[in-house]
């Protein structure tokens, strides 16, 4: 769990994804040489803050986004929300302008909409982003941090990278503001390698059909819809396979699978991840239990579909 717990310190909302990036290029560069089998990277400015991993010959890509939601600095300490971060009074913040380092706390004015500011010593510069402070804290179950989602994705997938021989491991941005760039990169990896099915590995919701410890959920549907063909499939090898899972089915939420599902190309994609509760809060929590079953799912389809 360091290397999760590394990642969920991260400072990466979306549209400032660089530190991210540069930590997952990193250590890819340093584990790499480890791994089952070394991937080609594809990553720079026409990438934007994304990196694309190819290994062998691929027939299905793993989708993770690597932002966060979080707050932008605007006038006089107001903040306006990244994505939809939980607002309460007394939440730690963190960030850095070129005044230096910032810890500050959120002011919540209950108007409606409801006010947003930092207590700080001074200004704030225009334009810098704020995220929860990091917290981690692991019991013998659960894991409680800010940023499980999606920083969790990621170490899935970083897992995965380890015997992964045939594959694509794509790490978005923008997923938490508009809809991510999973589009450019589902036409990018859609075009050069002819994959066309996608595992969208995000994190989801405890609700009254979602559970703690009882695996990962494998959704069938939020706002919009997967083609049932696939998620049939998947279903199938999962219970073959004997590893548990839950099925949800909700009428809203979204993910980079609905940016590929509103392209022009023909993706099949399925979101499959541990659910969480204090979504988008500084405290987010999964059972341990979910993260084995998602991890040991992500492994069985990369290699089976």
């Amino acid at each position: 769990m360091q290397l999760l717990k590394k990642l969920c310190a991260v400072h990466a909302p979306s549209g400032n994804e660089k530190e991210m990036t540069d930590f997952l290029l990193n250590y890819i560069k340093k584990n790499a040489s480890s791994w089952k089998k070394k991937p080609i990277v594809f990553t720079g400015n026409e990438f934007q803050e994304s990196i694309v991993l190819v290994f062998g010959n691929p027939t299905t890509a793993l989708f993770a986004h690597i932002d966060s939601i979080g707050f932008t600095a605007g006038y006089n300490n107001e903040l306006i929300k990244i994505g939809g971060p939980v607002c309460e009074n007394d939440f730690i913040l963190s960030g850095k302008d070129s005044k230096g380092k910032i810890e500050c706390k959120l002011v919540v004015k209950k108007n409606e909409p409801p006010l947003l500011s930092a207590q700080f010593k001074r200004e704030i510069e225009r334009g810098t982003t704020l995220t929860f402070k990091p917290l981690f804290k692991e019991s013998k179950e659960y894991v409680q941090s800010n940023y499980l989602d999606n920083r969790l994705g990621v170490w899935i997938a970083l897992q995965t990278a380890k015997t992964l021989e045939n594959g694509i491991i794509a790490f978005t941005t923008y997923e938490e503001h508009g809809g991510g760039n999973a589009q450019f990169i589902g036409k990018f990896i859609y075009e050069k390698y002819k994959v066309r099915q996608a595992l969208i590995a995000d994190i989801t919701w405890i609700t009254k059909g979602v559970q703690h410890g009882k695996g990962a959920a494998i959704s069938l549907r939020d706002s919009l819809i997967p083609r049932k063909v696939f998620t049939d499939k998947i279903v199938a090898l999962i219970k073959k396979a004997k590893i548990p899972f839950q099925l949800e089915v909700e009428s809203a939420g979204g993910s980079d699978g609905s940016s590929l599902q509103r392209s022009s190309l023909s993706f099949d994609w399925c979101f499959i991840g541990a659910a969480e509760n204090n979504v988008h809060s500084p405290n987010e929590k999964v059972h341990k239990k979910d993260i084995d079953s998602m991890l040991r799912i992500y492994q069985l389809l990369m290699k089976k579909l």
